[in-house]
C-alpha cells in the first residue's frame, strides 16, 4: 500500500476513533441521567420518610452508620448524603459526631450501585426501560409513578454501560493507551490522581466505578490498575460537600474536613496495604469476574474504612474540632439552617425553613425587649444592638422568603403546602415586628436628644404597655415555635389585653393634653411610642392566630 493508503488508513483509524469517543460520551451521560433519574425516583419514594430517618438517630454512632448507608442507598448519591448532613450539623439538627458517622455510612452506601451495575444485568435492560416507562405513565398513583421512574433510570444506567463498553473495546488495540493504563499498577500513586480528576469532573464516584467495569470488562486495565483509581475515586467525592460547607458555618466546615481526612487517610493505609487488600477482594469474588471484583474492592475500601475508624470516633471528632475550631459568635446575617441542596425533600426544607424562623423570631424578640428596656430607661448601647440587629432580621425574612419559593417549586402534600403557608405569613410578621423594634429604638434616642419629659402618670403607663407588650410577643412566639394550641390561645387573649390597655392609655393621655399636663410635642411622642407597642402586639395575635388556624 502507497503513501495515499496509509494516510487514508491513518485517517479513517482517527475518524473511527472519534465516533467510539463520541460514543462513549453518550453511553456516560445515559448513566449519569440514569442514575439521577433512579435517584430522583427513589428519593420520591421515601418522600417525608427521609426526615424521619435522618431524625430518629441517636447519640450512638452505629445508629448515624446504618443510616447514612440506608439514605444513600436510597438516594443513589454519597454526595447527597454528605452535603444533608452539613446542612444538619450547620443547623444543629446533628451533632460532628452524629454526622461523620452519617458520613462513613455514606460512603458505604455509594456501593450499592457498583453492586448492581455488577450484576451484568444488561441483557434485561430493554425490559427494564420498558415496565417502567409503563408505570410511568400509566400508574394511577404517585407511588407506582416513582417506581416507574426508578426502574427507568436504572434501564437508561445499564444501557449507557453497556454503549461505555463496546466504546472502549477498540481501545485494546493501541499500545500507548493499554501501556499508560497498565503503569496505575506499578506507579498506585498516578491511579490515585487520575480518580480523584475523574471524580471532580464527572462529579459522581459512581459513574467513575462505572468507567473502571467498562474498561475492565474489556480487558483494558487489571484489578490492581483499578483498585488505585477507586481510592482516588472517593477523595474526589469530598468536593461537593466542600463547596456546600464553604458557604455555611464552621461546624458545617468541620463536617467537610472530617469527611476529607476520613477518606485520605483510608487511601494512604489501604495503598500501604494493597498486596493484601487486593488477595482479600479476589478471596470473596468469583474467580474470572472482573467487574465483581471492582464492585467488592469499592465495597471492601469502604467497609474495612469504617471498621478501623470506628472505634476511635470520639477522638478524631476532637481531633478535627482541634484543627478547625469554632470561634465564631457574631450573629450572622446569613442564614445558618437553610440549605439549597434540601428543596427536592420538602419535609427536610421546611423543617430547616421552621428552625430559621425561630431563629429569625428569637432576634425580633430580643430587639423587642431591648428597644423597650432603652424607652424606659435610656442607654445608647441598646439602641445601637437593636439597629445592628434589625438588617440581620430583614435579611433572614429575604432569605427565609426566597428558600420557601424555591420548595413550593417541587410539589407540596396538602399537609406541607399548609406548613409553607403558614411559615410565609409568619415572616412577614416576625419582620414587622423587627421594624417597630427599631422605631421604638430610635423614639428612645430621641426623647433622650430632645430631652422630651413625660409626666409621672404616662412614664408608668409606658412601663405597663411595654412590659404586657413584650409578655404578649414572648407568648405569641413560644406558641409558634411549639405549635401549642392552647399556648396560642392564651397568648392571643394576652394580645387582646395589650389593646384594651393601649385604648385607656390614649384616652388618659388625652385627658392630661386637656388639663395641661402635657404639651402637644410631647404627646405625639408618647402616643406614637404607644401606637408602635400596639402594632407590635397585633402581628403577634397574627402568629397565634397561625397556630389556631385563623388566617
Amino acid at each position: 500500500m502507497g503513501p495515499g493508503g496509509d494516510a487514508r488508513s491513518l485517517f479513517e483509524k482517527k475518524g473511527f476513533l472519534m465516533l467510539e469517543f463520541f460514543a462513549f460520551l453518550g453511553g456516560l451521560a445515559l448513566f449519569l441521567y440514569g442514575m439521577e433519574l433512579m435517584g430522583d425516583g427513589l428519593q420520591q419514594l421515601a418522600g417525608a420518610r427521609l426526615q424521619k430517618i435522618l431524625g430518629s438517630l441517636t447519640g450512638h454512632a452505629a445508629m448515624g452508620v446504618a443510616m447514612g448507608t440506608l439514605v444513600t442507598a436510597l438516594l443513589q448519591s454519597s454526595t447527597a448524603t454528605t452535603v444533608m448532613a452539613v446542612g444538619f450539623v450547620n443547623a444543629g439538627l446533628m451533632t460532628l459526631k452524629q454526622a461523620f458517622s452519617v458520613v462513613m455510612g455514606a460512603n458505604i452506601g455509594t456501593t450499592v450501585t457498583a453492586q448492581l451495575i455488577a450484576f451484568r444485568l444488561t441483557d434485561y435492560m430493554t425490559l427494564m426501560l420498558f415496565i417502567g416507562l409503563m408505570f410511568h405513565i400509566f400508574a394511577r398513583r404517585k407511588r407506582g409513578r416513582f417506581f416507574g421512574q426508578a426502574l427507568l433510570g436504572f434501564g437508561m444506567l445499564m444501557l449507557g454501560m453497556g454503549m461505555m463498553q463496546n466504546a472502549v473495546m477498540p481501545l485494546r488495540t493501541y499500545p500507548g493507551i493499554s501501556d499508560f493504563i497498565a503503569r496505575f499498577a506499578d506507579n498506585p500513586f498516578l491511579g490515585v490522581v487520575v480518580g480523584i480528576i475523574m471524580t471532580l469532573l464527572i462529579q459522581s464516584s459512581a459513574a467513575t466505578i462505572g468507567i473502571l467495569m467498562a474498561m475492565a470488562s474489556q480487558g483494558l486495565i487489571p484489578l490492581e490498575g483499578a483498585v488505585p483509581v477507586l481510592f482516588g475515586d472517593n477523595i474526589g467525592t469530598c468536593l461537593t460537600a466542600i463547596l456546600a460547607a464553604s458557604r455555611q458555618g464552621v461546624p458545617a466546615r468541620q463536617v467537610a474536613l472530617s469527611h476529607v481526612i476520613f477518606n485520605a487517610a483510608g487511601c494512604v493505609i489501604f495503598l500501604c496495604l494493597m498486596p493484601l487488600f487486593i488477595k482479600i477482594v479476589v478471596f470473596i469474588s468469583p474467580a474470572g469476574d472482573i467487574a465483581r471484583q471492582i464492585a467488592n474492592a469499592h465495597s471492601a475500601f469502604n467497609v474495612l474504612n469504617t471498621m478501623l475508624f470506628f472505634p476511635f470516633i470520639t477522638p478524631f471528632v476532637h481531633l478535627v474540632e482541634k484543627i478547625l475550631p469554632d470561634k465564631s459568635d457574631k450573629i450572622s446575617m446569613k442564614p445558618l439552617y437553610l440549605d439549597d441542596n434540601m428543596t427536592g425533600t420538602p419535609a427536610v426544607a421546611l423543617a430547616l425553613a421552621r428552625r430559621e424562623t425561630d431563629r429569625m423570631a428569637e432576634l425580633a424578640k430580643e430587639n423587642l425587649a431591648t428597644a423597650l428596656s432603652a424607652i424606659r430607661e435610656y442607654d445608647p448601647k441598646k439602641v445601637e444592638e437593636v439597629l445592628e440587629k434589625e438588617p440581620v432580621v430583614d435579611a433572614l425574612n429575604e432569605s427565609i422568603t426566597v428558600y420557601l419559593t424555591h420548595i413550593s417549586e417541587k410539589g407540596l402534600s396538602a399537609e406541607l403546602s399548609a406548613v409553607h403557608t403558614g411559615l410565609l405569613h409568619a415572616c412577614t410578621d416576625l419582620e414587622r415586628i423587627g421594624d417597630h423594634a427599631q422605631t421604638l429604638a430610635k423614639r428612645a434616642r430621641k426623647i433622650y436628644e430632645e430631652e422630651i419629659e413625660f409626666s409621672q402618670d404616662a412614664e408608668v403607663e409606658l412601663a405597663q404597655l411595654g412590659d404586657l407588650t413584650l409578655e404578649a410577643c414572648s407568648a405569641c412566639l413560644e406558641s409558634l415555635s411549639r405549635n401549642d394550641r392552647d399556648m396560642a390561645q392564651k397568648a392571643w387573649e394576652k394580645c387582646r389585653e395589650v389593646k384594651t390597655l393601649a385604648k385607656e392609655l390614649r384616652r388618659s393621655h388625652a385627658q392630661r393634653l386637656g388639663r395641661g399636663e402635657c404639651v402637644p410635642d410631647k404627646a405625639f411622642v408618647f402616643l406614637e411610642v404607644v401606637l408602635n407597642m400596639k402594632r407590635v402586639s397585633d402581628h403577634s395575635k397574627n402568629l397565634a392566630q397561625l397556630v389556631l388556624g385563623i388566617f
